[in-house]
């Protein structure tokens, strides 16, 4: 009876909680967690067990990280290898050295304990913030994909600093149980039967079962090859939500994908709620109460490096002000590895359980802190530094596969998607002038608003199955940028570009793209006109048309000449002079005498 009525009251409370915190605003994460906190030891006391309530919804993770997976094709999740590995393995180091300084010598902490401590501060919390995001629509976006980057990063992370806490102990590891390196290869072992099995063994598994027709007994084994997957890595000391990602990953592709997030989005929604719930309920309200003032200021100078530091990763890459300031507040706060990290190290005895516990009010409290601040910044803060006149979203672009996209959707881009309509090839266009894109579509032309320079909307658009990308506007700095972006993260990709003049050429061959891939937008008609002006004054149309061609074959040729030297105005010049000189006896050599034109 007693189970019966824990689980009356977990139900009830999050029944009650949850509605009324996103009627506030809140969002349901801190609906869940004010009902652990409600039920809990620190007020009401009605449910005690706060480990087995914590230990059974752990599961949520994992199914949300497995779910996320199954979102991730391993060729998209290869392209994120930069944001992962370069943004979140700076943030965790980063963060991490600041806090260590901020506790040797500000708090006066022991060295191993702020190592410790700060790495696990670092750690920010993936059931939190990604629920969180995706209440608010921002998964999709530059916010979420940077996010989840980062976050991914931390949830590897946690591997081999698990691994590495006995070296920290006062003998130096002798005593623990585990040598550092043998748990390091198990680690490796288990993330290698899990790629195997994964790449193998589940899709056969999956497609005996469907043959069945039995759903009760497909939905276990989506159950089975979650918890299964989980337990093989906890066994060699690893998060369980990262080898529960992997195998989500392995699935992407497979014609499974939709049933399986179908079949547990119900569970991974249910044990997410309790997973808050058991974290509001292991909130130590008497640590609180005991140094109110220290704790505070902790948290909340936990929560501002941590943004802080996030922002100016992501600004140092080029993202926009109000998206870094998004991404930094929504990771702001630590994590559920955190947890991991500090029980783990009272259990090598490198730290003290009231270590551990201060620890762990800082992240718990910190989560809570999260939405409000958020919910605060999306509010009163974005708006306020927002400019007065509304800017209208970008597009959202259905997932496609074309062989072409257009850069800039004016005259010149729309002449190229005329062309290739009329032959049938798929393309796709992207244009930063609202009212243009609202103006063509009305003719039925298949154009998005956006700003093509946006790398992340560039994948949106396709352009890993790409083949060619034209940039057909006339932003010089803009095109330059895009032209060495394009040509580092998606080398396949042939690129053809629009210039204005011989500058702009220059320009763009500076920036890596070959000569004979740019186009002058007025140059191959002013050469049309020549020849029939030609023509008009008396030369036969060969002649005008091999008086064109030399011409042509000429200035191609000087481009090439004089970007050695384009940044140079005076050997410009002087090569400038040549090249009129040299083009004068070419013409002469070519003119066949007076009278004897044929």
């Amino acid at each position: 009876m007693g189970d019966l009525l824990t689980i009356v009251i977990l139900l009830s409370a999050a029944v009650i909680a949850v509605p009324l915190a996103k009627r506030a605003g809140l969002g349901s994460v801190l609906g869940y967690l004010a009902a652990g906190i409600v039920i809990g030891p620190a007020a009401l006391s009605l449910v005690t067990d706060v480990d087995a309530i914590l230990h059974v919804s752990e599961f949520g993770v994992v199914m949300l990280l497995f779910l996320i997976g199954l979102e991730l094709k391993p060729s998209r999740l290869w392209v994120m290898r930069r944001a992962v590995f370069g943004i979140g393995g700076l943030q965790v180091v980063v963060t991490a050295a600041l806090l260590t300084g901020i506790g040797v010598w500000g708090l006066g902490l022991s060295l191993p304990i702020a190592l410790i401590g700060s790495f696990g501060l670092a750690l920010s919390s993936t059931a939190f913030v990604l629920p969180m995001l995706a209440e608010r629509d921002l998964l999709p976006t530059q916010t979420g994909r940077d996010g989840f980057a980062i976050l991914l990063f931390q949830d590897l992370a946690i591997i081999p600093l698990v691994a590495l806490l006995p070296l920290l102990a006062a003998d130096g590891g002798a005593s623990a149980s585990t040598d550092p390196w043998r748990a390091v290869g198990e680690a490796v072992l288990a993330l290698v039967l899990v790629f195997f099995g994964g790449r193998f063994l589940i899709r056969p598994i999956f497609k005996m079962v469907a043959a069945s027709r039995a759903q009760e007994i497909f939905i276990a084994t989506a159950l089975l090859v979650v918890v299964g997957t989980a337990a093989l890595v906890s066994a060699a000391g690893l998060s369980m939500s990262l080898g529960a990602f992997i195998a989500g990953v392995l699935l992407a592709d497979s014609e499974y994908r939709h049933e399986l997030q179908v079949d547990l989005e119900p569970f991974k929604g249910l044990l997410l709620g309790l997973f808050f719930i058991a974290i509001g309920m292991g909130l130590r309200l008497d640590l609180l109460a005991a140094a109110p003032l220290r704790l505070t200021g902790l948290i909340l100078g936990l929560m501002a490096i941590k943004a802080a530091v996030i922002y100016g990763l992501l600004r140092a890459t080029r993202r926009k002000s109000a998206t870094a300031r998004q991404t930094g507040l929504a990771l702001a706060q630590g994590g559920e590895f955190g947890f991991v990290l500090f029980q783990q190290a009272v259990a090598d005895k490198v730290m003290l359980p009231a270590e551990a516990a201060e620890f762990s009010l800082i992240i718990t409290l910190s989560m809570m802190l999260t939405p409000l601040l958020f919910g605060a910044h999306e509010r009163w803060i974005m708006p306020w530094l927002a400019d007065t006149k509304p800017s209208r979203d970008f597009d959202a672009i259905a997932e496609e596969s074309p062989e072409v996209i257009i850069c800039g959707f004016g005259r010149f881009g729309q002449i190229i998607a005329r062309v290739l309509r009329m032959r049938r090839i798929a393309f796709t266009a992207l244009e930063t002038n609202a009212t243009q894109v609202d103006f063509v579509r009305r003719f039925g032309s298949k154009v998005y608003y956006g700003d093509p320079t946006r790398l992340e909307l560039l994948r949106v658009a396709g352009v890993e199955k790409a083949r060619i990308v034209v940039i057909a506007f006339d932003d010089i700095e803009a095109a330059k940028r895009l032209v060495s972006e394009v040509r580092s993260q998606f080398p396949h990709v042939t690129l053809y570009a629009r210039a204005r003049n011989r500058h702009h050429v220059h320009l763009l061959m500076q920036a890596g793209l070959p000569a004979e891939n740019i186009l002058r937008e007025a140059f191959y008609s002013s050469l049309v006109m020549s020849e029939r002006v030609l023509v008009t004054l008396g030369l036969t149309p060969s002649e005008a048309e091999r008086s064109v061609n030399t011409f042509r074959n000429h200035d191609e040729a000087m481009i090439e000449r004089q970007f050695a030297v384009f940044q140079d105005e005076a050997k410009l010049i002087q090569t400038s002079q040549e090249a009129i000189r040299e083009l004068n006896d070419l013409f002469e050599n070519d003119t066949p005498p007076h009278g004897q034109r044929g």
